[in-house]
């Protein structure tokens, strides 16, 4: 018996509940043949081959779709001539296909899951067994009207999707200003209360004797404007939280907080980013600062899971001295990462390896778990190693043939103090600068690749905007002025802006100050069920464009069960992606002019408000709607393969064609990830927050996904000349 064999086959003898019969009982009405066909096989085996014959004969009337199925053809063309029908079958066959394997399920920290939808509704039939949730038969349901074509698409047209997308004022609305205004001068009151009490002491930040109220209020108005004030008095526990946003949290959310603490996970939320929470809640905007509720806000599965999360991406898990998940040698064993030939991470051992605030959804709360990331700020200061580990990471840049691109980030690359990231910039400058001479002595085919690109990932223009300030204006400024010279041509602030409530006068501000400076500010937003909600995404694609922000990714939330809460289906993503994200679809003959928007990054704003206009598209869709496997590299090419008896899909994943990848990739297997949550959770969960459910009915037919192709913008700018093939740094 295999492992695990026997547990699955307790669970086929597991009835079905009252709900999921009535379901059941639906799905045979309106289909005679899928009932005939499980009234007359005598065995799992047969009903299996019956639909099988029933499905395949269907479509192979459909050259194009049978193709598809086959792996004949692929890619984004062959997929945008499938019908929606179609989506149905190859899903059905997929399963089939597929039927009887088991995958690790690290959502049920490794539990084995198997799938054969096939032989559970055979068992529900005949028996009434199998253990089949509702959600499972809704799925179902869903899948024989897709498939029959009882269950219509009806694409939404865009004055649907304005009104969806006037659900979600910006940060910038005057009435959403006001009530900022009323947040701050709330914390500011509870804050000097504390000082005078003695419960909040600081060197820096304090008051003289004899100052009146008011006079304490304008001076911690002024300090307000500052960085630190912020990062010293950030929010650390439960209660504090509870006291600056009014005691405006329920019981059931102080509870789960305070589970969160004695588990230890970190609490650090600054005064600015607090004040953009809703404690009077407009009528106007009743659940528009949810996005941001539940980055600050953590949830149950977190807190259960905390302890127990794996790493999500394989290139996480690092050995010294030996090659990661990609192939890739690293010079240090956490201070770069790397996944694609051209691209490297660099994460340095400054304050740059902390964040203005920690995101309940955060990619990296494995390291929080394990005390490799803090906001313990004083640990975090530069020590006397750094400058040197900082040239010998220089030197392993210098001596790859294939690097073009290098993103500093952390944490976040803008919690280094300013001297901290000009010495970082500096030492890039310097290395590309050697690179560039040392190419003059190698011949065509044999030159190493110069570097193209500098991205700074950050997301303090939206968390702690206060950071932009003249001294760090000056400083990016001036190294793009000395890096042009070494070769250097594309200079990116990759930020996350989640929500356009986050949108403020002081964010603006602070792209204004970046973008000034000569580098342009492109967004990554992490699709949670807040953010996917109808029209959200798209009004934040607009608010971004209107302070001169590109979109530049739209990720599906990543990791197991300790982010299901807010986790969306990639169901969802597709369906976002086809629906609501088309009406920004920029044509193709403004491609060349899009790719010429990053050469004059201060006309970034008037670029792109003349181009919409010109177009009449409400905002750029210019991101790509992906998910970070966790295997390498970034896609959303999948199909649906499989489901769980819980209704929770299984998707194999197809790396992204467009991109170069490590020579590895041809040696890895398929990528194979099973969804924390069934559409129907999902569903349920919008309901919960005031959503209509009605207005996701195509969300059940999204079963297959392509990745979209990218904008020329942000392609790489050709080198000049031709490089060697060889791979440095590199062992399979």
């Amino acid at each position: 018996m295999k492992p695990g064999e026997k547990g699955f086959i307790e669970l086929d003898r597991i009835a079905i509940t009252v709900k999921a019969h009535r379901v059941l009982k639906q799905l045979l009405k309106e289909n005679p043949v899928l009932e005939e066909i499980m009234q007359n096989a005598r065995n799992e085996t047969e009903a299996l081959e019956g639909v099988r014959a029933w499905v395949s004969g269907v479509l192979q009337k459909r050259p194009d779709a049978w193709h598809f199925y086959t792996g004949h053809t692929k890619g984004r063309k062959a997929f945008e001539k499938l019908t929606w029908e179609d989506y149905a079958a190859i899903r059905i066959l997929d399963y089939i296909d597929n039927a009887g394997i088991a995958y690790e399920d690290l959502n049920l920290r490794g539990e084995m899951a198997i799938s054969d939808p096939v032989k559970l509704i055979w068992l529900a039939v005949t028996f009434g067994t199998g253990g089949a949730k509702p959600s499972f038969f809704e799925d179902m349901l869903y899948l024989f009207r897709q498939f029959m074509g009882t269950y219509k698409r009806e694409k939404p047209n865009f004055r649907d999707v304005d009104g969806w997308m006037e659900r979600y004022p910006s940060g910038l609305d005057p009435r959403i200003v006001r009530l900022r205004e009323e947040n701050r001068d709330r914390i500011i009151g509870i804050m000097i209360d504390r000082m005078d009490r003695g419960d909040i002491k600081d060197d820096r930040y304090n008051f003289e004797k004899g100052l009146s109220r008011e006079q304490k209020y304008q001076k911690m108005t002024g300090w307000w404007g500052e960085r630190l004030f912020h990062l010293r008095f950030a929010v650390r526990s439960p209660e504090l939280l509870n006291e600056m946003l009014g005691n405006s949290l329920d019981p059931d959310t102080m509870r789960i907080l305070y589970e969160a603490e004695e588990q230890g996970i970190p609490f650090f939320v600054n005064p600015y980013y607090l004040s953009l929470l809703h404690v009077r809640v407009p009528y106007f905007a009743i659940g528009a600062d949810l996005a941001i509720r539940y980055y600050v806000l953590y949830s149950k599965q977190l807190v259960d899971e905390f302890g127990k999360i794996v790493a999500w991406e394989k290139e996480d898990l690092v050995e010294p001295g030996k090659p990661n998940a990609a192939g890739w040698i690293l010079p240090t064993h956490h201070n770069v990462h790397r996944r694609y030939p051209e691209v490297a991470i660099l994460i340095p051992d400054t304050m740059g390896r902390a964040c203005g605030g920690l995101c309940s959804s955060c990619q990296r709360m494995y390291d929080f778990q394990n005390g490799h990331l803090n906001f313990n700020l004083d640990r975090l200061k530069p020590n006397e190693t750094w400058p040197e580990k900082l040239e010998r990471i220089m030197k392993y840049f210098e001596d790859d043939s294939q690097l073009r691109d290098i993103l500093i980030t952390g944490g976040d690359a803008l919690m280094s103090s300013t001297a901290s990231l000009e010495r970082i910039l500096d030492s890039v400058y310097r290395m590309a600068e050697r690179k560039v001479k040392a190419n003059i002595s190698r011949g065509e085919g044999e030159k190493y690749a110069e570097l193209l690109r500098v991205r700074l990932g950050t997301r303090l223009p939206a968390y702690l905007p206060q950071r932009i300030d003249d001294e760090l204006l000056s400083v990016l400024k001036e190294f793009k002025r000395k890096a042009s010279l070494a070769g250097i041509r594309q200079f990116v602030i990759q930020t996350h802006f989640q929500s356009p409530m986050e949108i403020t006068p002081e964010s603006k501000a602070a792209v204004e100050g970046l973008i000034s400076a000569g580098w342009i500010v492109v967004n990554q937003l992490v699709f949670t069920s807040a953010a996917s909600r109808r029209g959200h995404t798209a009004r934040l694609r607009q608010a971004l464009n209107e302070i001169g922000v590109l979109p530049y990714y739209t990720f599906t939330v990543k990791g197991y069960m300790e982010n299901n809460f807010n986790f969306a289906t990639n169901a969802r993503a597709m369906q976002e992606q086809i629906e609501e994200k088309s009406f920004g679809s920029i044509p193709e003959e403004q491609y060349e002019r899009i790719r010429e928007f990053s050469d004059e990054p201060e006309m970034m704003v008037s670029n792109i408000e003349n181009l919409r206009r010109e177009t009449g598209l409400p905002f750029l869709a210019t991101d790509r709607n992906v998910l970070n496997l966790p295997g390498v590299g970034k896609s959303l090419t999948y199909r649906a393969i499989g489901i769980t008896r819980y209704g929770r899909r299984i998707l194999r994943f197809e790396h992204d064609p467009t991109r170069v990848h490590s020579p590895i990739i041809h040696k890895m297997g398929e990528v194979i990830i099973i969804e924390s949550k069934s559409i129907s959770e999902y569903l349920a969960q919008l309901e919960e927050i005031g959503e209509n459910r009605d207005e996701y009915e195509s969300i059940w037919g999204y079963s297959i996904g392509e990745t979209e192709p990218r904008l020329p913008i942000y392609d790489l700018p050709q080198l000049g000349f031709e490089i060697t093939e060889l791979f440095s740094n590199l062992q399979i």
